[in-house]
């Protein structure tokens, strides 16, 4: 079975003595260590100043697991988006930033928007998830 692992980075020489962090985890399904994440909607689009965009199109199953990475691709260090989930403000990424959180979606009301400030800004954007609620016709 398809499991995604995150690993990160950080180096930084803000301090005296160089600081260099280093993580990595398998995302795993809701209640196991067993079974790693298996569906991912992926996608790059461009937001012109102004413009919200709501960044998963489908509603992943509310109680399931679910990784959200959101890239900025923008080169203009004043371009920025700002992140919301249902009104509520997660923070921005300006040019160059990328986020990897934890997602929440427990209504369709829950999604991820983002607003571009600055510019059109090129964003790219994975949800990691084990499930998406599906209809019948």
């Amino acid at each position: 079975m398809a499991t995604t692992t995150a690993a990160v980075t950080l180096t930084s020489d803000l301090l005296s003595d160089n600081m260099s962090v280093t993580a990595s985890t398998t995302c795993m399904k809701a209640g196991t260590t067993a079974d790693g994440l298996d569906q991912i909607e992926y996608g790059f689009v461009e937001v012109a100043t102004g413009d919200e965009y709501d960044l998963i199109a489908t509603t992943p199953t509310a109680s399931k697991a679910s990784k959200l990475f959101v890239k900025n691709h923008s080169i203009d260090e004043t371009y920025y988006i700002a992140i919301t989930q249902n009104s509520q403000a997660i923070g921005r990424l300006y040019a160059g930033d990328w986020m990897f959180i934890p997602a929440d979606f427990h209504d369709a009301a829950a999604d991820i928007a983002i607003t571009s400030n600055g510019g059109t800004n090129k964003i790219e954007y994975a949800l990691i998830h084990e499930g998406t609620a599906l209809t019948t016709t």
